[in-house]
């Protein structure tokens, strides 16, 4: 029984085709330099919106009222306890059910922008979510503050608001700043899950090139570079801002260098940035 191989004797190289693969990725056609675009701003929005999410819900959650503490507690709940696959379905598809309108009709015109519904209803559901995971990274900032801080913020007669955003704050930024970085470099991977509501990123891209050259190696290789160059990218920036903040050093660590941060050497095991990853 003669077995199919991809190293054929007859032929000297791989059942690889490398004009397609660096054709897609040195002379990228229109529509992935579209899906690029979208994948690229989605991360972006939904990550400053999950930051100002994160930081209300964290601020709700450490307050006196219960109310607010339990609303809190149930987002960070049910957001990081429940698939974003699943998330993204529910507000997609989920929300005309439930409201009876279509909550994202095909364009979604804000202003002088105009958005794809899908594009707008994957935004809503990764900001939500990362909202969840920020609220976390966000409250445990906060709570590295010495609390004597605080206190003597309150003697001085500064208001709660003040205190938080002229001394804990600052302070807690220190802190969140490692996390948080992190949290956008998997944003940029996570977005590939919007292909399943036929917004065309990066990764539903590739699903129609593949499609249409039935080479999904080549392909998804292709995207996976891509990928790879985006996060490499946002390596060095996040490595950047974290020595121009000097984040870690008043705890006495050293900011791992690039090579550490891409081959994931040298990582705490415990701590801030090891306990609330997903």
């Amino acid at each position: 029984m003669h077995i199919p191989l991809l190293f054929d004797a007859a032929s000297p190289v791989l059942n690889f085709d490398f004009d397609l693969f660096l054709k897609f990725i040195f002379q990228p056609s229109p529509a992935l330099l579209g899906g690029l675009a979208i994948t690229i701003y989605a991360s972006v929005v939904a990550q400053l919106v999950g930051v100002i999410l994160g930081i209300f819900s964290a601020l709700a959650g450490m307050a006196r009222n219960r109310i607010l503490r339990s609303i809190s507690g149930f987002y960070v709940w049910f957001f990081r306890g429940t698939p974003l696959l699943v998330q993204m379905f529910l507000i997609y598809f989920g929300t005309p059910y439930l409201f009876g309108v279509d909550l994202f009709p095909n364009d979604v015109h804000l202003g002088f922008l105009s958005v794809r519904g899908g594009v707008l209803a994957g935004i809503v559901a990764l900001s939500i979510n990362e909202g969840a995971y920020m609220s976390e990274i966000v409250r445990a900032g906060i709570l590295s503050v010495d609390s004597g801080q605080t206190e003597a913020a309150k003697s001085l007669g500064m208001t709660y608001g003040l205190t938080m955003r002229r001394i804990v704050l600052p302070q807690a930024l220190r802190v969140i700043i490692p996390p948080l970085g992190n949290e956008f470099n998997n944003m940029l991977k996570t977005t590939s899950l919007m292909a399943v509501i036929a917004v065309t990123e990066l990764f539903r891209v590739a699903q129609g090139v593949y499609a249409v050259t039935f080479k999904p190696f080549e392909v998804f290789l292709g995207v996976a570079v891509y990928y790879l160059a985006l996060t490499t990218i946002w390596s060095l920036i996040q490595s950047f801002i974290e020595r121009r903040i000097g984040a870690s050093t008043s705890r006495g660590e050293e900011v791992p260098g690039l090579r550490a941060r891409l081959l994931g050497l040298g990582r705490p095991q415990g701590g801030l940035g090891g306990g609330l990853g997903r």
